[in-house]
């Protein structure tokens, strides 16, 4: 069992800079493929970024791409998303998961099989 917790959301200006954090219990979190997605009101869950096992490859949606940053550190028990020159439809919540990592890249809702409760995100123009 993983237990997942968000933090660092809040309201920035378009062209600013954010950071997620995203802390998991448990011992085994260096076995889990991390991923970010996001949701908007009404929308469906999208995928943001993924990172593997050791941190040595990552995935990025084309709508984040030289913009987000994933990254993790195995002996914090911690996933990051640094999030640079923000747009106003960045603007949802965002949650971070854990998956086993049995595809690359791991794109789909479907791969995870533990989830945060979401932080939200509000860009303004």
């Amino acid at each position: 069992q993983v237990q997942l917790v968000e933090s660092g959301g809040g309201l920035v200006q378009a062209g600013g800079s954010l950071r997620l954090s995203c802390a998991a219990s448990g011992r085994t979190f260096s076995s889990y493929v991390m991923g970010w997605f996001r949701q908007a009101p009404g929308k469906e869950r999208e995928f943001v970024a993924a990172i593997s096992w050791s941190g040595s490859h990552t995935y990025y949606a084309d709508s984040v791409k030289g913009r987000f940053t994933i990254s993790r550190d195995n002996a914090k028990n911690t996933v990051y998303l640094q999030m640079n020159n923000l747009k106003p439809e960045d603007t949802t919540v965002y949650y971070c998961a854990a998956g086993t990592g049995s595809v690359w890249p791991p794109r789909g809702l479907y791969e995870y099989d533990y989830w945060g409760q979401g932080t939200q995100v509000t860009v303004s123009s």
